[in-house]
């Protein structure tokens, strides 16, 4: 064997022993006589020394030329270190070197293989092989490993199969586009890889596996935003015999399974909040509730007076601030100018400081007079010391700008703590959500979605009131799960297919495999899909999901170290019946 111990394992109750270790060279000190060289593999890094009275002077000499990064194996016997280290595990020991090989050599790396490294993300993902030395990405890692191996722990006892689905599938019109792969042997025909096993796992059901279960790649072609993967990672789940509340109960249980085991947190019953709830409280269907800054709805007491902007808009709503009366001019003007920037979008702000004395101060004290003010102070919830800052405008865009506002707001007042955790279940989402473009309704969700059984006679009448029968989890702010009860009748799906605008003919070529299984003893059935990527990282004390994600992509989609996507020759082209047409 090339060693007997690790970098992180040798001990005081080691000394005297005879190793052998092998590892990167992480850095050298030359003191002339004598040579220490830190040792580095994924366990740890242990300290060796090269000692010119206890070390052939030969060896020192060559210990001299090790460059960092340099895979050596040495020989040695572990003795007591002089000047400890508490900080290292292995800060109490060294190893007193007696055979040194050079197993290879390595070129100078573009960026230091430390903690704190001076490599920029572009160049770190070019050598991303290089990044994953280090301890962070190393640790991130191992962390993504450990919920992995639990999530497929708790899973497998509560009964569920792990089941592999096809990545090679059929392309669907619904949801983000898809990523196609040309057949060479069905010419002019094309794969699609899978935004998501769905129609899979509902087969699954029908086939009579009723507790199914599958760590899959995902892939969607869409635009990236900062913190998005063309290729991502679900833990996708369906049961059989369910409703919503077995579904919901099973999936709260694994999460704070992973919660304790994980992170060590107990975590009480998830509360509950409707979709409608959600977007009027905080202005989008993934509250962050680890802190307060509910929305209050201004509306009765703002619209009275003869100011123009409140008058003409929609909704006129307003967040308190906890100790924002301490405010300048100069950093309210700041976040004015934040909330009018292009990725927010709003027109401007009114605000309103709250006194210690009780009295108030606003920018349009010009319409409203002390008693208007002290309204919205209590309809915010705003206490003396805080400051009011409310947006007007069209419902939809202003509560996704004061939600903006208040993520931005919480980040500043240090108020998103990564250590604490506070996860919930939305419910209760739209079923259909209306296209402008297409100028037609679109599933909310996806077109297998069950609607509410009472809401099913406004599919006809009123179809954007139709309430789904789905569900996200949220922690933190962030979604890291969705499920439905899924339709299981041919009937149903039928009618969902038209209210969609499919033909029944291209229903039947796009799911027709769907719809004839329906008709062969389909269970009822229901499912949940987490995002694995982004609830490692959370669980992680962080949100970006790249520094969990071994070879990850950058914002345009390419992997910077391989260079892909990039162009294949025109034999392949030929085989695959090809014409590239630029």
């Amino acid at each position: 064997m090339y060693r007997t111990h690790s970098n992180g394992e040798l001990r005081l109750t080691n000394i005297g022993q005879e190793v052998t270790l092998v590892g990167w060279v992480q850095k050298t000190r030359d003191k002339g006589f004598m040579v220490w060289v830190d040792l580095r593999d994924r366990y740890g890094i242990t300290q060796l020394i090269f000692d010119g009275d206890r070390t052939p002077i030969e060896m020192v000499e060559r210990a001299k030329m090790l460059g960092r990064e340099f895979v050596i194996q040495v020989k040695g016997e572990v003795i007591e270190r002089v000047s400890k280290n508490s900080n290292m595990p292995t800060g109490e020991v060294e190893i007193l070197v007696k055979e040194l090989t050079i197993l290879n050599k390595s070129l100078v790396p573009p960026f230091t293989i430390e903690d704190e490294t001076d490599g920029g993300d572009e160049l770190r993902m070019k050598y991303r092989y290089l990044d994953i030395r280090r301890t962070p990405v190393r640790e991130n890692l191992i962390f993504r490993h450990k919920v992995a191996i639990e999530v497929r722990k708790y899973l497998s006892d509560k009964g569920f199969i792990e089941i592999e689905t096809p990545v090679l599938i059929k392309s669907t019109p619904e949801g983000a586009r898809d990523f196609v792969v040309p057949s060479r042997m069905n010419s002019g025909q094309f794969y699609a890889l899978p935004q998501s096993p769905q129609t899979f796992k509902q087969l699954l059901m029908v086939g009579g596996m009723d507790k199914y279960f599958q760590i899959v790649k995902c892939f969607r072609d869409e635009d990236l935003r900062a913190d998005r993967q063309p290729e991502f990672t679900q833990i996708d789940c369906e049961m059989a015999f369910v409703e919503q509340e077995d579904i919901l109960n099973t999936f709260e249980g694994l999460t704070r399974h992973l919660l304790k085991e994980i992170n060590g947190v107990e975590v009480a019953e998830f509360p509950r909040m409707t979709y409608e709830e959600a977007m009027k409280k905080y202005g989008n269907d993934k509250p962050d509730i680890r802190f307060g800054m509910e929305f209050g709805e201004l509306n009765e007491f703002a619209k009275h007076k003869d100011f123009s902007v409140f008058n003409n808009a929609e909704l006129v709503v307003g967040i308190a601030v906890p100790g924002g009366n301490s405010y300048t001019r100069k950093e309210i003007d700041n976040l004015i100018e934040w909330i009018k920037r292009p990725q927010v979008g709003a027109l401007g702000m009114v605000y309103v400081k709250c006194n210690d004395d009780g009295s108030f101060k606003s920018s349009v004290d010009k319409f409203y007079d002390e008693a208007d003010l002290a309204k919205w102070a209590k309809i915010t919830g705003a206490k003396p010391g805080d400051l009011i800052c409310i947006l007007s405008g069209n419902t939809d865009k202003v509560r996704t700008q004061l939600s903006a506002l208040r993520m931005e707001l919480a980040t500043r007042l240090g108020l998103r703590k990564p250590n604490e955790f506070a996860p919930l279940w939305v419910i209760d989402f739209p079923l259909l959500e209306w296209d402008e473009e297409s100028e037609r309704y679109h599933a909310m969700h996806h077109p297998f979605t069950s609607p509410k059984p009472e809401d099913m006679a406004l599919l006809d009448t009123d179809p954007g009131k139709v309430r789904a029968n789905a569900y996200d989890m949220v922690l933190n702010g962030n979604e890291i799960g969705g499920g439905s009860i899924r339709i299981h009748d041919k009937a149903t799906q039928a009618l969902m297919f038209d209210h969609l605008g499919f033909t029944p003919e291209q229903a039947k070529e796009q799911f027709g495999f769907l719809m004839n299984a329906f008709e062969y003893g389909a269970p009822p059935h229901g499912g949940l899909a987490f995002g694995l990527d982004r609830l490692v990282a959370i669980l992680g004390g962080q949100e970006t999901i790249r520094d969990f994600i071994a070879f990850p992509k950058n914002n345009s989609g390419r992997d910077v170290m391989i260079d892909a996507p990039s162009k294949i020759d025109d034999t392949q082209l030929k085989e695959l019946n090809l014409k590239i047409n630029l």
